[in-house]
């Protein structure tokens, strides 16, 4: 009896000891264990998300692709399949499960290391949240103990809710709703059961388990976890017969941008990291700019179709490479090498015939390109020269080829192509308070990420007279003010050659009116205004369109648009003379939301008085006040110029689209449409900058290294036609929209030889607007015989 009892206290210390060595390491770690309380607020990684005005995504940046869900998000498919998966006794034990420890342990005694982990979901929801991933006995101690703590502090919905947006799943998706957008392309609430199997089988390999990647072994797990869910009665047998027939489908869908926009995600991501730094990345902001989808796309569309114009006017510079010597079948891989950049997709000549061309595209598919769709291609010499035209497919095109195709409408139907060695770049404002409504700065911003609408400084040309053109209207000039056209030759002393300003047509047309010196873009006029102004009057003036000083050359060569600006410059310009003369200031961001979405900031701009009621109805929404409370006042932009100035330049510049180089946007049928065209020295920059009341909108097309478009090249050919397309597709169903025509305007019918008011029954007269005290003598008032072409130049003088 002593014998067993001695057996009996032996037997307890041998059960006690390991129990009292535990203890003393749990003692001995709990103060260093983290605070669970801090799951409750605990703030996940999330990236930053750039939108449209209209809500539509157009980037996502950020290494955590994560779109946290609620509990209550959660398909009970998808909880019944990640139990089966990882913890089919999570509802049951109290963070740790014994049988599952138990197995860890052995493995650790066997082999001195631990394999499988026997982690519970509590105790991977510790270790994710505090620990590290390292398999060492103490990281195991902690992970248990915090597990302990965790189910004493959380509900099991809590728990599970942290674990599923906290787990990576592969292809940078952190979190089951990311990953159900990276491989299905939409929630995880619409995925059928065998798609939430896929998922619930990647927590324990993404690599190996990734069903983009290796989606035989991803079929594999997924049908393993089916059937466990099968034996735990999760679901019947007709619906697991159904789901294991499920094809593989998935397929990475990356971030699913709704909207081609990457020149803004850009501008709004820079803006991002200048305000929060790295936190911008992970914080989970949602960024909504003043973009609007439907107009961003038409510069899309008309910018790439503008530059695929021109390319082809000037010939076909043949195949990008041949690969002839390649076999076949390995075509569609070698064709991975050439991305699809702005809508042009990469083929390989296959076969080629009498009419036209047989191709194979970069995913296998296989099509034809007829002769009329490749007759085009007269061989490209330079820019003022093309080869012969082409008599057959073979004079254009030979087997091996890799060249560029456009689709032609129908589905599997496509034309010849090439990426176009031009570049463009296209803006357009919103002339009433600044917000920037579409902004392509390129072809293809995955061809250059160069943003030429905020970072090419390119002489606008011609673009620029109409700021001059304001200076002379505030300096005694009127409308109806005869200049000489004829030639001036200058030299400094300090030039080795005289400078001789010329008109783009070589010709001179002697006393011409202010008006149509501008429409018909006269540079010896545009020379002899800044003359008479005086250059450093006429550059301080012009800074009230927003532009620096430093960027206006103190020369007289300034006044044929030699000043370098960017395309964003300009339509900041333009958008003053668009509005009535308010001077507004550019903005992309409309509002930035935290990851709650809770509004946290709003851009408030100066506006226009027109467009005040506007910004105040934003200012009510975003601030949350209550009609009892003050309300913030929108703050209004600060008119710079002479508001019957700007009537008078409109009124100027509307005909240089009714009759003058702007012609082209007639096409509109709009009697509201006002713009200037440019035209720099040997056509090495084309410009559009035009508008109306709703938007402010500037074209420029050229070489990143300038070099002539081609010697029939102008503004109005090579921008005019983007701009036109742009503006017909973003004034469709909208009203005319002008400015109101201010007081203080008088209008006068003038004889147009003479800029001076018309006799009473004289033929050709034209009306003409004048401020009050600008206005001519009627022709009462005057003399018998009125005056005479030399009296009409003065005070003008002839220089």
């Amino acid at each position: 009896m002593r014998l067993l009892i001695v057996l009996f206290w032996l037997l307890v210390a041998a059960a006690s000891g390991p129990l009292l060595v535990l203890s003393g390491v749990a003692l001995a770690l709990s103060p260093s264990l983290p605070d669970v309380d801090t799951l409750r607020d605990v703030k996940l990684q999330t990236p930053l998300r750039i939108y449209s005005k209209d809500h539509k995504l157009i980037a996502e940046f950020g290494e955590m692709r994560r779109l946290p869900i609620s509990f209550e998000q959660i398909p009970q498919g998808f909880i019944d399949a990640l139990l089966a998966a990882e913890d089919d006794n999570f509802l049951h034990h109290h963070g740790v499960d014994p049988v599952s420890l138990l197995r860890a342990a052995s493995e650790l005694v066997s082999t001195g290391q631990i394999q499988t982990g026997g982690s519970t979901i509590t105790m991977q929801v510790a270790k994710n949240f505090f620990l590290t991933s390292d398999r060492v006995f103490s990281r195991k101690l902690n992970e248990i103990l915090l597990a302990l703590q965790i189910e004493r502090q959380l509900s099991k919905r809590e728990i599970f809710e942290l674990y599923v947006n906290k787990i990576y799943l592969g292809n940078r998706a952190y979190g089951i709703e990311a990953a159900a957008h990276v491989y299905y392309g939409k929630p995880i609430a619409e995925l059928p059961l065998a798609e939430l199997a896929m998922i619930a089988g990647l927590p324990k390999a993404p690599s190996a388990f990734n069903p983009v990647a290796n989606p035989e072994r991803a079929r594999i797990r997924r049908d393993w976890i089916l059937s466990r869910m099968l034996q735990l009665g999760s679901i019947d047998q007709a619906t697991y017969e159904e789901a294991i027939a499920a094809p593989v489908s998935a397929r990475n869908h990356g971030a699913n941008p709704e909207l081609e926009a990457p020149y803004v995600a850009e501008m709004a991501r820079l803006e991002m990291i200048e305000r929060f730094g790295t936190a911008a990345y992970t914080d989970g902001y949602h960024v909504y700019t003043t973009v609007d989808s439907k107009l961003q796309e038409q510069a899309n569309r008309a910018l790439r179709k503008g530059l695929i114009d021109y390319d082809r006017r000037h010939g076909y510079r043949g195949a990008e490479a041949n690969h002839a010597d390649v076999a076949p079948a390995e075509w569609p891989r070698l064709l991975r090498g050439y991305p699809s950049l702005g809508g042009l997709r990469a083929a390989i000549v296959s076969e080629v015939g009498a009419q036209g061309a047989s191709i194979v595209l970069r995913n296998g598919e296989t099509s034809t390109i007829a002769w009329e769709d490749m007759r085009w291609a007269r061989p490209y010499l330079s820019a003022n020269s093309m080869g012969p035209q082409p008599g057959k497919p073979a004079d254009v095109v030979q087997p091996g080829d890799v060249i560029r195709v456009q689709s032609a409408g129908e589905p599997g139907s496509y034309v010849l192509s090439q990426l176009p060695q031009a570049q463009s770049a296209l803006v357009s404002l919103s002339p009433q308070d600044g917000s920037i409504v579409a902004l392509t700065g390129g072809f293809s911003f995955l061809q250059s990420n160069y943003n030429r609408v905020t970072q090419a400084r390119r002489q606008p040309g011609s673009a620029f007279k109409p700021f001059l053109y304001s200076a002379a209207l505030d300096h005694g000039y009127t409308p109806a003010s005869l200049t000489n056209d004829a030639p001036l030759v200058f030299n400094d002393g300090h030039q080795e050659e005289d400078w001789r300003p010329r008109n783009s047509g070589g010709d001179f047309l002697g006393p011409i009116r202010l008006r149509e010196a501008l429409y018909r873009s006269r540079n010896l006029v545009s020379v002899r205004l800044m003359m008479d102004i005086g250059v450093d009057e006429a550059l301080t003036y012009i800074e009230r369109f927003g532009f620096s000083r430093s960027d206006l050359p103190r020369h007289l060569s300034s006044s044929l648009g030699t000043p370098e600006l960017t395309p964003l410059q300009m339509a900041v310009g333009y958008a003053l003379i668009a509005n009535g003369g308010y001077a507004v200031s550019p903005w992309l961001i409309e509002r930035i939301e935290d990851a709650e979405q809770n509004v946290i900031d709003f851009t408030r701009p100066v506006v226009t008085p027109e467009a005040a009621p506007a910004q105040q109805a934003r200012i009510n929404a975003y601030s949350g006040l209550t009609t009892d409370e003050a309300l913030p006042q929108p703050e209004l932009a600060e008119q710079v110029i002479d508001p019957r100035t700007i009537y008078q330049l409109n009124s100027m510049l509307q005909d240089v689209i009714t009759r003058g180089t702007g012609s082209r946007a007639r096409a509109l049928n709009r009697q509201d449409l006002a713009g200037k065209t440019g035209t720099t020295n040997d056509q090495k920059d084309g410009w559009f900058a035009g508008y109306n009341g709703d938007y402010a909108t500037v074209v420029w097309v050229g070489f990143d290294q300038p070099s002539p478009l081609g010697r029939r090249e102008y503004g109005s050919t090579t921008a005019l036609p983007i701009w036109t397309d742009f503006m017909a597709a973003a004034l469709e169903g909208r009203p005319e929209h002008s400015q109101p025509q201010p007081e203080g305007l008088v209008s006068v019918r003038i004889d147009p030889y003479t800029g001076r008011s018309a006799r009473p029954g004289t033929p050709g007269t034209l009306l003409e607007i004048f401020k009050e005290e600008d206005m001519p003598p009627s022709y009462s008032e005057l003399e018998i015989g009125g005056y005479s072409t030399e009296d009409a130049l003065t005070p003008l003088e002839l220089f």
